[in-house]
């Protein structure tokens, strides 16, 4: 009787180095991961944040310290990687919030199902790429 039986699959512990290069993850773990660390990079990027957003509110020859930073570079930073920098908290902030949407979607209407997650999290994925290379391309100077 045993015999006939199907097998039932064994599981084991992954090897992190063999296993996990191997494994493909779909979108939606993807969008999993990077809403955790667009959320740690913000985090991390605050003290820049508190010190971009009061520059330049403070006084006109404050803002003209904040200008100068995206262009000649502030201190030992060259502008380009002072730019690289707010592109990052830039596409986190966006990823971050479009992700979050997307959680309090599915979390309000119960849309909790295979598809729909695999199609928000593209969705997810292309709009807040989307939208960083925007304003990547306006923060670089493209147009």
């Amino acid at each position: 009787m045993t015999e006939l039986t199907k097998k039932r699959p064994e599981f084991r512990n992954i090897n992190a180095f063999k296993d996990l290069t191997t494994y493909r993850l779909p979108p939606a773990g993807w969008v999993s991961i990077l809403h955790r660390a667009s959320g740690g990079l913000m985090f991390i990027l605050l003290p820049l944040i508190v010190w971009m957003f009061d520059t330049s509110v403070s006084s006109e020859l404050s803002f003209d310290t904040f200008s100068a930073a995206f262009s000649t570079g502030l201190g030992f930073i060259p502008g380009w990687f002072f730019k690289l920098v707010v592109l990052a908290i830039i596409w986190a902030y966006l990823h971050h919030l479009i992700a979050g949407v997307r959680h309090l979607y599915m979390d309000s209407f119960h849309a909790v199902s295979k598809a729909f997650g695999k199609s928000s999290a593209l969705v997810t994925l292309v709009l807040s790429i989307g939208l960083t290379v925007v304003l990547g391309a306006k923060l670089f100077g493209l147009y």
